[in-house]
């Protein structure tokens, strides 16, 4: 008998990557490309859901399938996840109706998420969701469709997100896993993942919104129009999928009480898993993708993308580089970052430049450097931008402990993990070492896993965590910890000593 391949891809906001593993989690072949994003106004930020996320699906499945050298007939089973709590509205025949609006990183529905404050008052909001409504939240996104684009919502078959589209794109089924649907669109669903047709009422329809099942359950099997495109047999078994973050924290070996995961994406994401629902105004909370469990969770709106501003607008010279094949862009900034000493010799760097989700929760916040002088090199610029991703960062941390959740152990993923002199700032900064796993592949990487889980060739998450190999650990130097306390307290004072004035600037 052939032994079983499992397919996993994940869509990211500027890339999207896809791998094929054996049944001993052994990566057989990996693939990825790049995409845009577009910002059509100030605080509007949207994918192409045909040109990117299907699209990218489509090119990555036929270039793994095809670089493997396997069999399609022997892919057992294929998961999606993708960037987490858009919204999608598409007709019956699965297109899209409107470019996606994305996660918490658009801002539009502000307005919406006033309107259903006052709908429903702050009590009740703080009951569902342990914190205000903000952009992170789906159910005002929908409203600001049904209020904005009468003629899309009259339209709208499904409200999806970017894994809903993908796997019903594979399968003709609309799904959306627990982890991602009663979070993002609290509190549209019943706990139980039934839609609530009281709460949906002024919303949108009941039946406008996926089946909810857990991200290992099959959703369906992948079609013979889908097997034409993406290469993969007719009837290959597909998962309900989940978002990028959760699949990302499988692929580390998350589960247990006190394991925090940090994504370094575009932006930051991370995850601590806890033994209990956690209110803080100032974070989110839901249950974990692994049945049973809950985590607190938080979000930045730059990382990834604060390091590619910097590559692309102050080391021009280096991406054209990069772009004649002369090295990577990123690791000649890190070592001219190297050179440069805690605090960037008294440089401290805001990192909102497209607002902020968690912990301020502000759209409206900006980029600030506090400290410029004469003295400072671009090299300042991206050591200070390194130590202001990691002063937030903490900031959660200590969130996190001040709500009894202790952290046990601390694991980085995703794209900046290959930046070695970040992982040493968080791990300094925050006092913790810094795990990063062998494979640093990432969420594709944990939704072939689960698919294996789900077509039943592996026993479960336990399973999984198992598997994940241990990479480098970062220890922190305690030297520089106790330096970085003290550029924390000018850091933490900064965005309240600024707020206003960068209000009425950004007005």
């Amino acid at each position: 008998m052939t032994q079983p391949y499992f397919m996993g891809i994940d869509t990211g906001t500027f890339a999207s990557k896809g791998v094929i593993i054996d049944v001993e989690g052994s990566i057989v072949a990996q693939s990825s490309m790049e995409h845009g994003m577009e910002n059509p106004r100030p605080g509007y930020y949207e994918h192409d859901a045909d040109d990117v996320w299907w699209h990218d699906f489509c090119a990555i499945s036929r270039d793994l399938i095809e670089s493997s050298g396997i069999e399609a007939s022997d892919i057992a089973g294929v998961a999606a996840s993708a960037l987490g709590a858009d919204c999608l509205p598409v007709d019956e025949g699965c297109r899209p109706l409107r470019k996606a609006i994305l996660y918490g990183i658009d801002a539009r529905a502000l307005e919406q998420c006033r309107e259903l404050t006052e709908l429903y008052g702050d009590e009740q909001i703080h009951r569902w969701f342990g914190r205000p409504l903000g952009s992170s939240d789906v159910m005002p996104k929908i409203l600001w469709v049904r209020e904005n684009e009468p003629e899309v919502f009259g339209r709208a078959h499904k409200f999806l997100t970017a894994s809903s589209f993908i796997t019903a794109r594979l399968t003709g089924q609309y799904w959306v896993d627990k982890f991602l649907g009663l979070a993002s669109f609290n509190p549209l669903y019943d706990p139980d993942g039934t839609p609530n047709s009281t709460l949906c009422e002024p919303i949108c329809r009941p039946d406008q919104l996926a089946r909810v099942g857990e991200t290992t359950d099959i959703a369906g099997y992948v079609t013979p129009s889908a097997a034409a495109e993406t290469g993969l047999a007719a009837g290959t078994p597909v998962t309900v999928g989940t978002d990028d973050s959760g699949a990302e924290g499988i692929s580390c070996g998350i589960g247990r009480v006190g394991d925090l995961m940090l994504q370094f994406g575009s932006s930051i994401y991370m995850f601590l898993v806890a033994d209990r629902l956690v209110n803080d105004d100032r974070i989110w909370r839901e249950r974990f993708i692994i049945p049973g469990s809950y985590d607190v969770s938080a979000g930045t709106n730059t990382a990834g993308t604060l390091t590619r501003w910097l590559r692309d607008e102050v080391f021009r010279d280096l991406a054209s580089d990069e772009g004649n094949g002369d090295g990577s862009a990123y690791a000649s900034m890190a070592r001219e970052a190297a050179e440069v000493g805690v605090g960037s010799d008294g440089l401290i760097f805001l990192p909102y430049l497209a607002g902020e989700r968690t912990p301020i929760n502000d759209p409206d916040a900006r980029g600030c450097l506090v400290g410029l002088t004469l003295a400072h090199t671009r090299a300042h610029l991206v050591r200070a931008a390194l130590e202001g991703v990691a002063y937030s960062i903490n900031q959660h941390f200590k969130i996190f402990e001040e709500d009894g959740v202790p952290i046990r152990r601390v694991v980085a993923a995703g794209g900046g993990t290959k930046n070695g002199l970040w992982m040493q700032v968080v791990a300094d900064v925050t006092g913790k070492p810094i795990e990063v796993p062998a494979i640093g592949i990432g969420a594709s990487y944990g939704d072939a896993m689960m698919a294996a889980v789900a077509t039943g060739h592996w026993s479960g998450f336990d399973e999984i965590a198992r598997r994940v190999k241990p990479g480098v650990t970062y220890e922190p130097n305690l030297e520089h910890h106790e330096s970085y306390k003290r550029y924390q307290e000018i850091f933490d004072e900064l965005y309240p000593a600024t707020r206003e004035l960068v209000h009425r600037l950004s007005r």
